[in-house]
């Protein structure tokens, strides 16, 4: 059986790669959209990000502020790769601030920044990358001593879904999943 969390987010790089029909529970999905390419038509993103709403699935920009104003969205996603201290200012207007992290130095970036979630990245070994160094369940509960903001990212499948009962973690993240099976995953999630 596999093991329910309370939150599950999504990250995706176009409105195109996920169906929300498929998402029925509410008040568990949050979606990430990662623009890192190019930006979708803004009037199908307000599309979207309504039906985000009616849904009641949470809905962050990654690295955009002014996308994330513009659509009036749940909060921002900074990657592991911004550093920028700036994000302090985001508390003002009410953003839930979620970012990303590699290594224990970039978590503790990620705190200062004042990030609410931390998606720790990679839990699993990742097919696009079979040397690329991944933590583990035991290194990931660990690191969780650190802070209880984590989230693992990042080789999760269909495979080794049920190994997250083992996680020291209110819920987890997907990127890839979604995009290659994502009526398989979403069936496993409910």
């Amino acid at each position: 059986m596999f093991a329910k969390k309370k939150n599950y987010f999504l990250l995706i790089e176009s409105i195109k790669d996920i169906d929300l029909k498929n998402i029925k529970i509410r008040n568990k999905f949050s979606i990430i959209y990662r623009n890192n390419n190019k930006i979708d038509n803004i009037n199908e993103l307000i599309k979207f990000r309504s039906k985000c709403k009616q849904k009641t699935i949470k809905f962050y920009i990654a690295n955009n502020y002014g996308l994330a104003v513009l659509l009036r969205s749940d909060g921002i996603y900074l990657s592991s790769f911004n550093k920028n201290l700036i994000s302090l200012n985001y508390k003002k207007t009410n953003f839930n601030v979620i970012g990303s992290a590699h290594n224990i130095k970039e978590i503790l970036l990620k705190i200062r920044q004042g990030c609410s979630t931390i998606l720790l990245s990679k839990l699993f070994k990742v097919s696009y990358n079979s040397h690329a160094p991944f933590l583990g369940i035991h290194k990931f509960n660990t690191l969780t001593q650190i802070t209880k903001k984590l989230i693992p990212l990042g080789g999760i499948n269909n495979k080794n879904l049920n190994q997250l009962r083992n996680v020291f973690s209110e819920g987890f993240a997907l990127l890839s999943e979604v995009k290659k099976k994502p009526a398989k995953i979403f069936s496993r999630l409910f």
